[in-house]
């Protein structure tokens, strides 16, 4: 292709071997672009004596006001009684309708990422909001490569080049530990999600800097893991009723693992609080509801959801966005 015949970018599009928008936004500077990319794109550009008209690139960046809630396919653990994900999805709605954008829901598949560039390229949405794992990274890379605006919910990877919404996972488990050490409680359990999770690994490092400051010591026996299903969560605690026989309280990750595993200590003759304490996390709405009513750390997740719809827009209309920690506030009922 000569020089003369590069006149659009879509032109750069296709000796660079990426999307248009991906060449917008790195000749824009996009920080969602790696900078190796925006390097080769760049100079690809320069050697073709190429630059952006930009009343044209106004023109032809028509937005559907529509944004793209990015969750997991069909699983019979989590689509049924997801009342996290039922809760920050509400939250984004409630932010994306007062600023006039309607959402849209993709069910995927962690290990396909062709939803981006069928969602994306067709101009079906402006951007997306992203339910991160550390093993989901995948979908991450696709939107970078893709150079489309996306904001996820989680603790945010080293050395990112996106946005994120979090809460204070390490203070959440500090503040849980705390509840139960301040109850008089010496064998406390720790039900985690996914081990490999960075937001785990934070409130089980919360976890121990409770027993640290209380010169307590740990029992890495009383230390289980699932994966934030209610199944998994009544699993861990068989676990440790096996291997402890002295257990009297457990701090559980989430509350739909909590209430299971009150289920699991009846289950085993005893009894919620006087013989285990019990602690979850998130304060779903059916925390209160659950029997008895469950002690748990609050990280509102309606409000969550608001701030991730609001903190894309912003970077839709500004090229600015910032990370946010949400913080936490433990919530006492009758659990313990």
């Amino acid at each position: 292709m000569s020089k003369n015949s590069v006149k659009t970018i879509a032109d750069i599009a296709r000796l660079a071997g990426v999307s248009k928008s991906t060449v917008s936004r790195a000749l824009n500077d996009s920080p969602l672009i790696g900078e190796e990319t925006k390097a080769r794109i760049r100079s690809i550009a320069k050697q073709h004596n190429f630059q952006i008209n930009i009343p044209a690139r106004q023109l032809s960046m028509k937005q559907s006001r529509t944004i793209a809630f990015v969750t997991h396919a069909y699983h019979k653990d989590f689509s049924v009684a997801d009342l996290f994900g039922l809760e920050i999805m509400g939250g984004i709605s409630n932010g994306l309708a007062t600023q006039g954008y309607d959402m849209l829901v993709i069910h995927v598949d962690p290990h396909d990422t062709k939803w981006a560039h069928q969602y994306f390229d067709t101009g079906r949405v402006d951007g997306f909001i992203l339910m991160t794992s550390s093993r989901k990274q995948s979908h991450v890379k696709a939107l970078l490569e893709l150079g489309a605006p996306f904001i996820t919910w989680g603790v945010p990877q080293p050395n990112q080049k996106y946005c994120s919404v979090t809460g204070d996972n390490f203070n959440g488990g500090k503040l849980a530990a705390g509840h139960l050490i301040s109850l008089g409680r010496r064998k406390i359990g720790f039900i985690g999600g996914p081990e490999y999770e960075l937001e785990v690994q934070q409130r089980l490092d919360g976890y121990k800097s409770a027993f640290q400051e209380a010169g307590r010591v740990i029992d890495p026996a009383l230390i289980e893991y699932g994966d934030f299903s209610n199944t998994s969560g009544a699993e861990a605690m068989k676990r440790l009723l096996q291997k402890s026989t002295e257990i009297d309280a457990v701090f559980v990750n989430s509350d739909l693992m909590a209430i299971a595993a009150m289920d699991m200590i009846r289950e085993h003759g005893k009894r919620v609080p006087e013989d285990i304490a019990v602690v979850g996390y998130d304060d779903l709405s059916i925390a209160e509801h659950s029997n008895p009513p469950l002690t748990t750390i609050r990280q509102n997740v309606p409000l969550a959801g608001k701030l991730l719809a609001q903190n894309l827009i912003q970077y839709l209309q500004t090229g600015m966005a910032t990370n946010v920690t949400i913080p936490v506030e433990l919530i006492v009922r009758k659990s313990a």
